[in-house]
């Protein structure tokens, strides 16, 4: 049977194992049941990493009995799993299958293009997300407002990541950059690194040392540079970068979890072309606290900011307080969000009118079968 007792020696602790989880994994336990962490999902197989002895192992895991057609509830790089080595495996050179999910106390989650409007998770149970922006382009400050605005949503701590510091120039006009960003992020921390360089990795790999962090961008964002850098091994293939403009081709194609070599774990992911927000009012309001607070002092509360009287958000936008273009940002991504929510609460009542639908019909069945044949 898994031992449950947690200490700093545990096989686990270095990929987030700690009280909480033991006590949510104590119902499940029994012989050949153990927890691990999923690291790797691919078409109804999870890798998961599993105590073994007194260290850890990377087993392939069936998903049968978890699996479901909500998509926010399948398994996700970086669950905590209940893993049965020993029962209901399926043959082949599967080492176990997942019996159970352990409650996620973090997600990512972004609208996918579905028009069904469905959302996705990216990541569980992560401490930082990290978004990493290229500065061989030209900073894209609404996509970093969307970026924040999911990563507060999901619990965890956003972080902005400049990659390819070193394209920026001169000193100055990095620091230009560096600010433009917090700007557009308040009250995250904004960091340039130079992954040919090495400029900047050193407070970014202390930063995430003995949490789990995630790593978002778009392609080209020298994500997997930056992996590679942080995990100190070359464990992501990187395209040639042109000379024309800096830029590499996206590589990584699965969301990975791996160990870093100061402690605590990474979870690399693809370049997402899009991120779509997924009720994520609580996100925007922190990513745009300038806004709200502001917003606070309109003499009408249901100030839409435009050309109401006594409005304090117009206000700040006349005397160049508050820029035009965070205010457009702010009121694209409300109005984006307000759909989506809208578009899933009239799936739920669907899905609510459809069961209650099958439910009648099955009621009215087996009244007739209680009454007998017709004579």
């Amino acid at each position: 049977m898994f031992d449950l007792d947690f200490s700093a020696a545990h096989p686990l602790t270095a990929y987030g194992w700690d009280d909480g989880f033991a006590e949510s994994f104590t119902p499940y336990a029994g012989q050949g049941i153990v927890p691990g962490r999923i690291v790797r999902v691919d078409r109804g197989r999870v890798d998961v990493v599993v105590p073994e002895g007194e260290g850890v192992r990377t087993v392939l895991a069936d998903t049968a009995l978890v699996a479901t057609s909500d998509p926010m509830r399948v398994p996700c790089t970086g669950d905590w799993a209940v893993i049965d080595r020993e029962n209901g495996l399926t043959g082949g050179h599967l080492d176990g299958v997942v019996r159970a999910l352990l409650p996620r106390r973090t997600a990512f989650l972004r609208s996918t293009s579905s028009k069904r409007s469905e959302g996705q998770i990216l990541a569980a149970n992560v401490d930082h997300a990290v978004i990493a922006v290229s500065l061989a382009d030209a900073l894209d400050l609404g996509r970093i407002e969307r970026f924040v605005s999911l990563a507060w949503e999901s619990g965890a701590q956003p972080v902005v990541v400049l990659t390819k510091a070193d394209l920026a120039g001169e000193p100055d006009t990095l620091a230009h950059l560096v600010a433009d960003t917090e700007s557009a992020a308040p009250g995250v921390q904004v960091l340039a690194v130079s992954s040919m360089t090495g400029a900047g990795l050193e407070v970014v790999t202390t930063m995430l040392a003995g949490g789990t962090s995630v790593l978002l961008g778009q392609s080209g964002a020298g994500k997997s540079t930056l992996a590679n850098a942080l995990l100190g091994e070359e464990v992501q293939l990187v395209q040639a970068i042109r000379d024309r403009d800096g830029k590499g081709r996206h590589t990584t194609t699965t969301r990975d979890l791996r160990a870093l070599p100061g402690g605590g774990v990474l979870i690399d992911t693809p370049g997402l072309r899009g991120v779509g927000m997924w009720d994520a009012g609580t996100g925007l309001a922190r990513t745009f606290s300038d806004v709200e607070s502001l917003a606070e002092e309109c003499r009408f509360h249901d100030c839409a900011h435009e050309a109401e009287p006594g409005c304090a958000v117009q206000e700040a936008v006349d005397n160049g307080e508050l820029p035009v273009r965070r205010l457009e940002s702010y009121r694209k991504l409300l109005r984006e969000n307000q759909r989506i929510v809208a578009k899933t609460d009239a799936r739920l009542r669907a899905e609510i009118r459809r069961d209650w639908k099958q439910k009648q019909a099955l009621g009215r069945h087996m009244m007739e079968r209680k009454r007998g044949p017709r004579k």
